[in-house]
């Protein structure tokens, strides 16, 4: 008998170790670490940059699996102590798995100035959405940085099979109404720019007339096509900015300066 219940207790405990070493579903969704990074950074970049008259910032994408790459991005921007910020423009994982997520905020984490992160198409995938707002927070967010809102868009339309707004033009309307007299101009970010793949197209022309109504916008800037772009999608004088990749080892760096002018430069490291 009491054989018996010395290789019971010895086969559970077997199985409570062995339990160590199950990996969690890639779609688990439970996240460990630093969560809502966005709200907490755009909390820090508005701190920093108040009553700054010039911003210096790093736009960056499409990190996915690169994480050797992103590593390099983060070393070689922490030797400079000249930039405020870091836009992410969206892809952080390639297939929406949480560990992709985990990892790449682990790196991103390392940076010594903040970091913001918006929603890619890669992000969508799976139950990317759910971990990337519990990572990072909602799809839709703006922030003013000196006297400059930078209003953050989700604009995946294809991964959303068009059930949602996207673009959200109500978030867009609410935006042009708030924070008025706080900000003098504008930036625009999101992953996919008009007449791309993913964006609605339908509404391409109108989105580009609302957002025009913002305060004096400077430019747009995307990420999604992997290289550098720099075009007058509308033929308008508003400029979108594409990024490369981040396994090309470059960024863009955009200074906005106080006489409403700006300065654009590609970065490589």
């Amino acid at each position: 008998m009491k054989k018996s219940i010395g290789v019971l207790l010895l086969g559970i405990l077997y199985i409570f170790q062995s339990c160590e070493m199950i990996e969690y579903h890639p779609y688990d969704g439970r996240i460990s670490g630093k969560t809502d990074i966005n709200k907490k950074n755009i909390a820090r970049i508005e701190e920093a940059c108040r009553n700054k008259e010039t911003i210096r910032f790093a736009l960056i994408g499409d990190t996915q699996r690169w994480y050797d790459e992103t590593e390099d991005f983060v070393n070689a921007l922490n030797k400079r102590n000249d930039i405020d910020f870091v836009i992410h423009g969206g892809d952080v994982s390639d297939f929406g798995l949480t560990k992709e997520f985990l990892w790449q905020r682990d790196i991103l984490n390392k940076l010594k100035v903040p970091y913001v992160v918006l929603l890619g198409n890669h992000d969508c995938l799976a139950n990317g959405i759910e971990v990337f707002r519990k990572v990072f927070g909602e799809e839709n967010f703006s922030f003013i940085a000196g006297r400059t809102k930078f209003v953050c868009l989700n604009t995946n339309a294809l991964e959303f099979d068009y059930s949602l707004p996207v673009p959200d033009f109500q978030f867009i309307e609410q935006e042009i109404k708030d924070r008025k007299g706080e900000y003098d101009k504008t930036v625009m970010a999101m992953h996919v720019r008009p007449f791309s793949e993913q964006f609605n197209n339908n509404i391409a022309n109108v989105f580009q007339r609302y957002i025009k109504e913002f305060p004096n916008l400077q430019f747009c800037l995307n990420a999604h096509d992997h290289n550098i772009a720099v075009d007058d999608l509308f033929d308008d004088g508003i400029i979108y900015y594409g990024t490369p990749n981040i396994a090309k080892k470059k960024y863009l760096l955009f200074t906005l300066n106080s006489d409403n002018t700006y300065d654009y430069e590609v970065v490589a490291y």
